[in-house]
């Protein structure tokens, strides 16, 4: 597991394993949201079998299929309200990070300035700077 932290409690990683999953709960996650597509992974992969492994740690496990077509001010919101309503720290992944990123920038744009959201991407590994204009259009949507 390659968690990297955005906030106290939103943290992003790469395509995770079933058996990062023990790892997860280890470390204090209590939730885990699955941003990637099924059609990216093999069915080991996939969104069932790993939400049976999530499950089995302890962890609820939610998925929020995105792509660039599926960036939505709707699925936006949707990912921030599953971090906010979860319990304890949320661990958010797709192939890089970089989806788990950047739908955290869009859903914190109506509350923090652009360059506050690109420097904690930043921060965390993740340059979303060509994203400036988008998260300034999403400041407007608050």
């Amino acid at each position: 597991m390659n968690a990297h932290q955005l906030t106290p409690r939103y943290f992003v990683s790469p395509q995770l394993a079933p058996d990062d999953f023990r790892e997860a709960a280890e470390a204090g996650f209590t939730t885990v949201i699955c941003n990637r597509p099924d059609a990216e992974v093999p069915s080991s992969l996939q969104a069932a079998a790993m939400r049976e492994a999530a499950e089995a740690q302890g962890l609820r496990f939610e998925v929020l299929e995105l792509t660039h077509q599926t960036m939505t001010p709707e699925n936006v919101a949707r990912q921030r309200e599953m971090i906010e309503g979860s319990e304890g720290p949320v661990l958010a992944y797709c192939a890089s990070g970089t989806r788990c990123s950047v739908v955290w920038a869009l859903g914190q744009a109506p509350s923090m300035s652009a360059d506050d959201i690109l420097e904690t991407t930043a921060n965390a590994g993740y340059q979303l700077d060509h994203l400036r204009p988008l998260i300034q259009q999403f400041a407007t949507l608050g």
